[in-house]
């Protein structure tokens, strides 16, 4: 079995747990790669990865049957650019804080190696955004997302004008901060924060979601994710700022229109057995921690 893993600087008291999972990758005999990023990041930390074998592009990736992630939700989604078209499956190691997408503990690591030897895991399959324009975005080939893509105004004066349309249809102008077009499964990210709703992660849906709307009324809205999203912006400074997963850059061509609609790939998330996505929720957002769901429980069991 072959592995690639990447990651980013990581704090001094997770060295010990790092340097953890390539002890069990190596005890293993597990071949495996760096991505070169992670690798100047592991020997700056001296932690010692039993390999010399470095990856860069997507390319690099042929040879592995998966990725890992070392790090928060923001690695995985720079883990998920990197794997791209390729749709290799990715699991993530939570060195993290919140971890949604991330859910090994580094304390799990032996045992989930041994599950990923037994194929004892699942691949959840998850729906991409993807965005298009005249003006040039980012890089080719890396114009997609797995939470969310947004628009934003980029300095702390005036707001900025989105006109959004539906499949050729308008829809509305939003007198906003920004807008952001999310997926079901970045409804739990920076939509979530934005007052937008919580979506199972399979739902055919996108989330279009306000970023503080000067406007009382206007509210997230629920799109089917076989819609056609077209955006054209309005700002004073004449550039905005565009945003996918983890990466940004700021767009100088106000009069270019954005299109969003459904990426023609997905990301495939490795679950080992016993993770579900409801007991990631409850935990992640801390329901049922509520006192009077301990008084509940508590006077059902002097009960029976």
């Amino acid at each position: 079995m072959h592995i690639s893993l990447h990651g980013r600087e990581f704090r001094v008291e997770d060295k010990a747990s790092v340097q953890a999972v390539f002890d069990e990758l190596s005890t293993q005999d597990i071949d495996f790669q760096i991505s070169d990023s992670f690798r100047k990041v592991l020997s700056e930390a001296e932690v010692n990865v039993y390999t010399d074998q470095v990856f860069e592009t997507k390319e690099g990736l042929n040879k592995s049957e998966m990725v890992l992630s070392l790090g928060g939700d923001g690695t995985f989604l720079e883990t998920v650019a990197k794997v791209g078209s390729t749709e290799k499956p990715i699991l993530g190691v939570n060195f993290g804080r919140l971890g949604f997408l991330t859910s090994i503990q580094p304390s799990d690591i032996k045992p989930s190696v041994q599950k990923i030897l037994n194929h004892q895991y699942k691949l959840d399959e998850r729906t991409m955004v993807s965005a298009e324009s005249e003006t040039e975005l980012f890089e080719s080939g890396t114009n997609f997302a797995l939470n969310e893509i947004a628009i934003s105004k980029t300095d702390t004066s005036s707001m900025i004008i989105i006109h959004a349309y539906i499949n050729g249809e308008f829809l509305n102008s939003y007198w906003a901060d920004g807008l952001m077009v999310a997926t079901a499964t970045g409804s739990t990210g920076y939509s979530l924060s934005c007052g937008g709703p919580l979506v199972m992660p399979h739902s055919d849906n996108f989330i279009i979601t306000p970023i503080c709307p000067h406007n009382l009324f206007v509210r997230p809205m629920i799109v089917s994710n076989n819609s056609e999203i077209s955006l054209k912006v309005e700002s004073r400074s004449n550039n905005y700022l565009v945003s996918m997963d983890s990466r940004a850059k700021v767009i100088g061509d106000v009069d270019s229109e954005i299109t969003i609609k459904k990426e023609s790939f997905k990301a495939r998330l490795v679950t080992l057995d016993g993770m579900d996505f409801l007991d990631t929720l409850r935990e992640k957002l801390g329901w049922g921690k509520d006192v009077r769901n301990r008084l509940s429980q508590a006077e059902k069991g002097e009960s029976s």
